[in-house]
């Protein structure tokens, strides 16, 4: 006759094999190595290094101290209800491993994306032309400017975990990681935007902005509520737009050039306008600040290739009522003395007249071929190339290769670390 289990027993072979399951795969979290090649992390710049390292190091250490204890309690445990309570806290664990872990894939998958050397450096130049975008406005405010880690993606549109906001594990995030697509990597105004988002996060732009949307558009409240919803997306398109100029809005157009139904769409809750609208308020920024230009042409375009026949009625009438808005509405943005900014007006801090067609075109005559080559150069006038590559790509498609090249020259001279070491 067989012997009657010992539950106890049982319960502790149970636990011994997952413990110890856990402790291994805890260590292997350990080194960010195993996860992206060595080469990858070495096209990171020391502080974005050292900063991702650091806290992915604070967040496998919290997990092996959770582990170790789990580990401590099991060898206490004597009785059944003891070992059932480590049971319970297995599970802690199990939970605590998964957010830990999804940190470090996180991570490591956006670094490992720098594997192939002539893209890694294309993305630390990318990594120092967010931060330059943020600089040119937390600057002059006092504010600390945070790291940035881009990483390239499929899909079509970019986005940004903020740095600073909370991760799956309960940490802080360490670095702006932001996503730029494959298809956009030679033009990457949506960089920009993306960045915009974190600078208003941190000078609080969008709760200011929504209330001067709001009262803009007081005699309408339908629409000011609908506008106030798209806040966020809307000022940064903004930023984009002070930065690059026409480039961000011809990119913008290309991304959200859809068919008829996706264009005149209104979803319930989405922060984005509806793209119809959006297009024409980056027209309207560029009439705003430049006056007449290669916008005026994509605007009829845009408004030939998307009737507003196209739109359900009630979408149809809001879209109807915008339109004679977003001239008002894009001035407002633009000029605007918000707290957020110590009082001034975001092209009061960023000069959007240096990305005027006219003053791109005259920085490429007055600096030749050396604009996209001159380690000086590409420091100091990275984000008005930017602009100008996207420009001539927008208005020149036929030489759109040649443009491309020139951006890529550009970015590998840029991201080379003899042109960071020579700027610092």
């Amino acid at each position: 006759m067989a012997k009657a289990m010992d539950l106890s027993v049982a319960l502790r072979s149970q636990l011994e094999r997952q413990v110890s399951h856990w402790q291994v795969a805890t260590a292997a979290l350990d080194d960010p190595t195993s996860f992206a090649s060595p080469s990858a992390w070495q096209m990171l710049e020391r502080y974005l290094d050292r900063a991702v390292r650091e806290s992915l190091g604070r967040s496998t250490e919290r997990l092996r101290v959770e582990v170790l204890g789990l580990r401590t309690q099991l060898d206490a445990a004597r009785s059944t209800p003891q070992l059932l309570s480590v049971a319970r806290r297995l599970q802690q664990v199990r939970r605590s491993y998964a957010q830990v872990e999804t940190v470090v894939s996180f991570y490591t998958d956006a670094v490992n994306t720098r594997t192939n050397p002539t893209l890694g450096t294309h993305l630390r130049a990318l990594d120092l032309l967010a931060v330059a975008s943020m600089t040119t406005v937390l600057g002059p405010l006092g504010r600390p400017v945070p790291p940035v880690l881009t990483y390239v993606d499929k899909g079509l549109g970019a986005a940004i975990l903020r740095a600073g906001v909370r991760l799956w594990d309960g940490q802080l995030s360490p670095a702006a990681a932001i996503k730029v697509t494959r298809h956009n990597l030679y033009r990457p105004t949506s960089l920009v935007h993306e960045t915009g988002h974190q600078v208003a996060h941190l000078v609080r732009w969008t709760p200011e902005a929504g209330r001067r949307l709001t009262e803009l558009l007081a005699d309408d409240p339908e629409l000011a509520m609908m506008w106030r919803s798209w806040t966020s997306e809307v000022i940064a398109d903004v930023y984009a737009f002070v930065h690059c100029g026409y480039a961000a809005v011809a990119a913008l157009h290309d991304v959200v050039a859809n068919e008829l139904e996706s264009v005149m769409h209104l979803t319930p809750g989405d922060p984005h306008p509806i793209s119809y609208l959006r297009v024409l308020l980056g027209v309207a920024m560029c009439r705003t600040s430049f006056g007449a230009g290669p916008w005026d042409e994509l605007e009829a375009a845009w408004i030939a290739t998307h009737p507003l026949s196209g739109a359900e009625l009630g979408v149809r009438d809001l879209i109807r009522r915008s339109v004679g808005r977003v001239r008002a509405i894009a001035e407002a943005l633009l000029t605007e003395r918000f707290a957020a900014f110590g009082s001034q007006s975001i092209v009061g801090l960023v000069d959007v007249q240096t990305v005027a067609p006219r003053a791109l075109e005259l920085l490429a005559a007055q600096s030749g071929p050396s604009l996209f080559t001159s380690s000086h150069l590409v420091r100091r006038e990275g984000l008005r190339i930017v602009a100008l590559t996207g420009l001539r790509i927008a208005t020149e498609p036929r030489r759109s290769v040649e443009h491309v090249a020139d951006f890529a020259r550009f970015a590998q001279s840029l991201g080379s670390p003899v042109s960071i070491i020579r700027a610092a």
